[in-house]
């Protein structure tokens, strides 16, 4: 199969640090299609010699296992090229048409690797240059748009140049293969699915933690923040993949309608379930690795009086059969104590105790997404110790410990690899569809309008910690705690 995919912000912070990595990974692993091009888009005037130096210069910056040794980036190379382009001059776009023409490839790639205030010009244009054909898919990454209304008519306009089968919203979190294997835990498995509701599962957390602060981002996360950045999408789409229905197929639509009636059924927000059940926080001066960090608002970038949240913790339940009365708890910041994502399924204590146990143990699924992947279920098992008959041995805990990357071994698929290779081969299963993103939006935006420029309630929490103690008040409230906490 032949591909042309053409990178708009091909010289990019995101095209060199994650797409051409992924890609020269599917290159080295065999699954990208050879008969391919990639080209890259900029303004700059550069030739595609000069791009392919460009690129092998930043490849040097990436992580040492997914560099390429010279004769591999010389082969990668070929499949590299480049053109100008003013993404608000329709001539430009035509200059593109006659490049892609020269071939005639069966799929034409348009990856929107731009800021999102450019998404409606360039399918605009895009549009206007005849552009969109059948063969043509369009991938936009994340933030699309700021609130409901702006996401409304990102859409609006993309749907109006391209059919909805032709839209790849990308979310990298769904394309990571513990992602993946959540999927294949409940539906590929009869173990799990009978515990999966609400008789058996006491509490559901999870945990996107970051130990980096906003770094060059100050200007951009300041008009962000980590609702918008962080919870909007992956947090819910987490919650999504764990809540759903089971899909009457694989199709990517069977999936993505179960996803949907998730997010409708998350219980709305009242101005009571504000101030009880959601906390913000801002990072202050810390240490972070034993070094010391400064606050939020002396990061360059971030204005000094700033009321943007870098840290969420949120308590949301499920109005429906399979969940109704079990908390679901969301927490993401930024400048915590660890890099660490993950997801806990508290599973309920047995109904009638007839062993000594440890207080407050029970049984739980962890899924770990970064920076291990994989599964560890938590259980309880009698202890041996000398001299004690057999019947007074106290339970003590135990795990099973399932490493992916122990398991399956270094050509493990990494996220931005699988999405290109889904979006050039037109798999829709693992990108979001334009109906889900409303209504994500829709159930945070009363959170947004409460919050937009209110300084009251924004806690402080030390750089280096698990966030303002409010998030551990709020989870107590319930008679849990935050899985480090246990």
């Amino acid at each position: 199969m032949s591909f042309d995919l053409v990178l708009f912000g091909g010289t990019g912070d995101l095209v060199w640090r994650k797409l051409m990595p992924a890609l020269f990974q599917a290159f080295r692993h065999g699954t990208l299609p050879r008969d391919g091009r990639i080209i890259g888009v900029a303004r700059d005037g550069l030739s595609d010699e000069q791009y392919r130096r460009l690129i092998e210069d930043r490849f040097a910056r990436v992580e040492l296992d997914k560099r390429p040794g010279p004769d591999e980036f010389g082969r990668f190379a070929q499949m590299l090229h480049y053109q100008r382009l003013d993404l608000s001059r329709p001539e430009d776009y035509g200059a593109l048409k006659e490049r892609l023409q020269q071939r005639h490839a069966d799929t034409v790639v348009m990856y929107l690797a731009t800021s999102p205030a450019l998404f409606t010009t360039v399918c605009e244009q895009l549009a206007a240059a005849g552009l969109n054909t059948p063969a043509t898919r369009i991938v936009l990454e994340k933030p699309l748009g700021h609130d409901l209304a702006s996401n409304r008519a990102i859409n609006d306009t993309v749907r109006h140049a391209f059919a909805e089968q032709q839209i790849f919203r990308i979310d990298h979190y769904l394309g990571k293969p513990s992602v993946q294997n959540l999927f294949a835990l409940r539906f590929g498995n009869a173990l799990f699915e009978p515990l999966w509701r609400r008789e058996t599962i006491a509490n559901i957390q999870v945990t996107i933690a970051e130990d980096l602060g906003v770094e060059k981002r100050g200007a951009f996360y300041d008009s962000t923040g980590a609702l918008r950045d962080m919870v909007q999408n992956h947090a819910l789409q987490l919650v999504c993949a764990l809540a759903m229905e089971p899909p009457i197929s694989s199709d990517a639509d069977a999936i993505r309608d179960e996803k949907l009636k998730v997010l409708r059924s998350l219980r709305p927000w009242t101005g009571e379930s504000i101030g009880q059940q959601a906390v913000r926080g801002q990072y202050g001066t810390g240490t972070v690795r034993g070094e010391p960090v400064r606050a939020y608002r002396q990061e360059a970038g971030v204005a000094p009086d700033s009321t943007t949240e870098t840290f969420v913790a949120l308590r949301t339940e499920i109005a429906n059969w399979r969940w109704a009365g079990v908390p679901f708890f969301i927490r993401t910041g930024k400048r915590l104590a660890a890099r660490d994502a993950h997801i806990v399924i508290n599973f309920r204590p047995a109904p009638h105790a007839i062993y000594r146990a440890p207080l407050g143990a029970a049984n739980r699924l962890v899924i770990n997404l970064q920076p291990r992947d994989g599964l560890e279920l938590h259980l309880l098992a009698q202890g041996q110790q000398q001299g004690r008959p057999l019947q007074a041995q106290p339970l003590v805990p135990v795990h099973l410990n399932l490493d992916f990357d122990q398991r399956f071994g270094s050509q493990r698929v990494g996220a931005y690899e699988r999405l290109l290779l889904d979006v050039i081969d037109g798999r829709l299963n693992l990108f979001v569809r334009s109906d889900e993103q409303e209504a994500a939006w829709r159930w945070v935006e009363p959170l947004l309008d409460a919050w937009a420029g209110n300084e009251a309630g924004l806690r402080a929490y030390a750089a280096g910690s698990w966030g303002p103690s409010a998030a551990s008040a709020m989870i107590a409230r319930d008679g849990f705690c935050w899985s480090e906490e246990q």
